[in-house]
C-alpha cells in the first residue's frame, strides 16, 4: 500500500476527534503491520493520537473500529461539562460557610453529581481574591506548631483514674456512636475556657462555655451538653487535666465509663485535638472567651457539624450521627 505524506498545511494540526472512518483506516493499516508514524501520516494526525486511540479504546477482542467509534462517542457524552455560573454560586455560598474546596468538590459530586475539583475551586478562589474579593478569607489558616522545650508536669495526680488500656477494643475500631473524647481550650490570658466534646465515629462536636477553668465547672459543662443525648453516650476519655477531677460524679452522673489518656499522648485523643484545631479558626488563641456569646459557639457548633468531611467520604457528622440525610449544597 502507498503512504501519502500530508501537505505542508496539513502539518499544522489542532486537536480534533478523530472521526469513524479514519478509526476505519487505523485497523486497516495496523492490520497491514504499519508504523504509528506511517498511519499517523496516511490520516493527518500526530502519532501520539493514534496510540492513544488503540489504547483507550481497544476492547477485549483488540481494537475494532465500531467499537472504539461507539466507546469515545459514549465516552464525549459523559464529558464533565463546564461549570455554570449556577455552580460557581454554590461554591462561593458554600465557601462563605467556611467549607474547604474538598469538602465542596466532594459534597457536590456525592449529592448532586456535579464535578468539580477542589483545584479548579483554588484557582476560582485565587482569581477572586486578585480581583479584590474576600472569599480567600474563609480558609482555615495553619501556622507551624512551637515545641516548648524544658517544660515539666504540672498536672496532679487524679484519683481512681481509669487508663485507656482498659478502654474496649471497640472504641478504637469507631464502629460505634457513643464514645467521645473531651478537652478544654483556654483563652486570653487563660481565665475562660472552651470546653468541646468529640464523638469518635461521626466526628459529631459539642461546645460550652466555662467561666473558671474548675472541675466543678468543667463537669457541669459536661453533664449539660450530654444529658440530652444520654443514650448515645458510652465512654468519654480525656487528658490528666485537674479540671477532670470529677469523673467519677460525671460517670455516675451520665452512667459511662470514663477513661484517660497517656500524659503526653495526644494522639490517643486524636479526634478531639483535630476539632480544636478547626475550632481556633473561629476562636484564636488571643480570644478572649468572656466576648463570646452563646449565639455565637451555637453558630460555630452547627458549622462543624453540618461540613462535610473526608473521612466520613463527604458525609457531615450531623448526618453520621443522626443516621440522616441533609440537602446541604441546594
Amino acid at each position: 500500500m502507498l503512504l501519502r505524506r500530508p501537505s505542508q498545511r496539513s502539518t499544522m494540526r489542532t486537536y480534533r476527534q478523530l472521526t469513524q472512518a479514519q478509526r476505519y483506516q487505523i485497523y486497516a493499516l495496523r492490520k497491514a503491520d504499519h508504523t504509528l508514524t506511517e498511519i499517523a501520516e496516511v490520516i493527518g494526525v500526530h502519532k501520539s493520537s493514534v496510540s492513544r486511540e488503540l489504547k483507550r479504546n481497544r476492547g477485549q477482542r483488540g481494537y475494532r473500529p465500531q467499537q472504539a467509534h461507539e466507546l469515545a462517542t459514549d465516552r464525549r457524552q459523559k464529558a464533565v461539562p463546564r461549570i455554570t455560573g449556577e455552580v460557581w454560586k454554590i461554591v462561593d455560598n458554600l465557601l462563605q460557610q467556611d467549607w474547604s474546596p474538598e469538602q465542596i468538590s466532594g459534597r457536590l459530586r456525592k449529592e448532586q453529581g456535579i464535578r468539580i475539583s477542589h483545584e479548579w475551586i483554588y484557582q476560582h478562589l485565587l482569581v477572586d481574591k486578585q480581583a479584590g474579593g474576600d472569599l480567600y478569607k474563609h480558609l482555615r489558616c495553619h501556622r507551624k506548631r512551637r515545641k516548648r522545650y524544658g517544660s515539666y508536669d504540672r498536672r496532679g495526680n487524679l484519683p481512681n483514674c481509669r487508663s485507656i488500656e482498659e478502654r474496649p477494643a471497640c472504641v478504637n475500631t469507631r464502629k460505634r456512636i457513643g464514645d467521645w473524647e473531651v478537652d478544654t481550650m483556654l483563652g486570653k490570658q487563660q481565665k475562660h475556657a472552651m470546653l468541646t466534646l468529640t464523638e469518635r465515629k461521626s466526628r459529631f462536636t459539642l461546645i460550652g462555655k466555662v467561666s473558671r477553668r474548675t472541675a466543678r465547672a468543667v463537669r457541669r459543662q459536661v453533664c449539660r451538653l450530654l444529658l440530652p443525648i444520654q443514650d448515645k453516650v458510652h465512654t468519654l476519655t480525656s487528658d490528666h487535666g485537674k479540671e477532670f477531677a470529677e469523673h467519677e460524679l460525671i460517670a455516675e452522673t451520665l452512667q459511662l465509663q470514663f477513661y484517660f489518656a497517656h500524659p503526653y499522648a495526644a494522639w490517643e485523643r486524636g479526634t478531639n485535638e483535630n476539632t480544636n484545631g478547626l475550632l481556633r479558626q473561629y476562636f484564636p488563641k488571643k480570644s478572649d472567651f468572656k466576648t463570646i456569646s452563646n449565639k455565637k459557639i451555637e453558630q460555630t457548633t452547627s458549622k462543624l457539624n453540618f461540613r462535610p468531611r473526608k473521612t466520613l467520604r463527604f458525609k457531615t457528622p450531623f448526618e453520621v450521627f443522626y443516621h440522616t440525610t441533609v440537602a446541604l449544597t441546594t
